[in-house]
């Protein structure tokens, strides 16, 4: 007799659950933006081993899966703050390739100038 009345709750029990609409299919799961995820690995390596190459990847990389994240609908593509850091390393790199690029001329630059005016 007691088993039948655990099978009772328990069948009363799922039908509960499932009229409120508390069932696993109605569960969205999100999942991570792999564009992000590259993004974020290539702003690191790029200050690590892959100078210029690896800025470029992470920067294009970061910009196409924030585009993927606001295009898809909300909570269901995640991984925008690691987008978002995978810019902001890339864009960093690319600045100090640059700025150490035009220093490099500049110097090298004024130096070939005086040596050809010295005579």
């Amino acid at each position: 007799m007691l088993r039948g009345a655990h099978l009772t709750t328990l069948a009363h029990w799922r039908g509960l659950r499932a009229a409120n609409g508390c069932t696993r299919m109605n569960v969205t799961s999100s999942r991570t933006s792999t564009m992000a995820v590259v993004s974020l690995i290539f702003g690191i390596v790029c200050w690590i081993g892959l100078p210029f190459i690896g800025a470029l990847v992470a920067v294009i990389c970061g910009h196409s899966a924030r585009a993927e994240i606001r295009r898809a609908p909300p909570g269901m593509i995640e991984g925008d703050g690691m987008a978002i850091a995978g810019l902001i390393l890339g864009w960093v790199h690319l600045l100090v390739f640059i700025l150490a690029a035009f220093v490099f001329l500049v110097f090298f630059g004024g130096l070939a100038f005086i040596a050809a005016h010295i005579h």
